[in-house]
Parts: structure tokens; C-alpha cells; sequence
């Protein structure tokens, strides 16, 4: 719950509240989601998680790393865990949307092969969002 809300709270700080698309604690609960959760000594210190839509897409959801461990790849070896699950669950295509101020997020997205593209899922088309998708097949 730490992780959460300190990645909400960075959120809000950048994008203006009716265009942050918070996952709540509950809904990470569910079971069409994954939560990975990067530990140092036993605290938590980065999140992110898969959440399942359709049987062939998966999307990657609150990508977070504590500004203490930043620099150190986690957010990368986060998204190569989801990657890794979408792929051995046979899903065809990780999809995500991220905030338009969040360049360090779009270099972990990139860096892993993700592609920007257009609008994905119900997210609306608006200028502080940026859309990232990677083909698994």
C-alpha cells in the first residue's frame, strides 16, 4: 500500500487528476492482475504489474520505483518479469499508457522494446497521455 500511494501522489504532482488512471490496492487484488513487487533487505521498493484483458492482451500497470532506487534498473527488470508471464500465459501484446511528463518511464519502455502507438484499451486520446505497445507473438 506504501508503494501505491507514493506512486499516486507522484502522479498527481504531474498530471491533473481526471487524466491519472489509478489501479486502486483492490483491484490489484484481482485475479486477472499480477503484482511484482522489487524488494531491497526485505522493503519494498518498486511495483508494477500485469493485468489481463482479453486472453491475448496484457497491459502493464503502476510502474513505480522508489526515488531512493532509482538508476538501478528496476523498473526494467520489473518489465522483463511482466514480459516474461505474458508471454509463458500466451499472451500476443503488452499494451500501456503512461503520462506525458514521465520521460525516465518511456526510456524502461523503450529500452525493452516497446513501440508508442496510438490510444490502447478505453483510455481516451488526450494530450497527457502517450501509448506504448510491443507485439509477444
Amino acid at each position: 500500500r506504501g508503494l501505491v500511494k507514493e506512486l499516486n501522489a507522484t502522479l498527481l504532482q504531474l498530471t491533473p487528476p481526471e487524466h491519472c488512471y489509478h489501479m486502486t490496492v483492490e483491484q490489484m487484488a484481482d485475479n486477472d492482475t499480477t503484482v511484482f513487487i522489487a524488494r531491497d533487505n526485505g522493503l519494498a521498493v518498486g511495483c508494477g504489474a500485469l493485468k489481463r484483458h482479453d486472453g491475448t492482451v496484457g497491459e502493464v500497470k503502476r510502474m513505480y520505483t522508489r526515488p531512493s532506487h532509482r538508476g538501478q534498473k528496476i523498473g526494467a527488470r520489473i518489465v522483463e518479469r511482466i514480459e516474461a508471464l505474458a508471454r509463458n500465459e500466451g499472451l500476443k501484446r503488452l499494451v500501456l499508457e503512461t503520462g506525458d511528463r514521465h520521460p525516465a518511464a518511456w526510456t524502461v519502455y523503450e529500452g525493452a522494446g516497446f513501440s508508442r502507438c496510438g490510444p490502447v484499451l478505453d483510455y481516451p486520446d488526450t494530450e497527457w497521455s502517450v501509448f506504448y505497445e510491443k507485439s509477444l507473438a
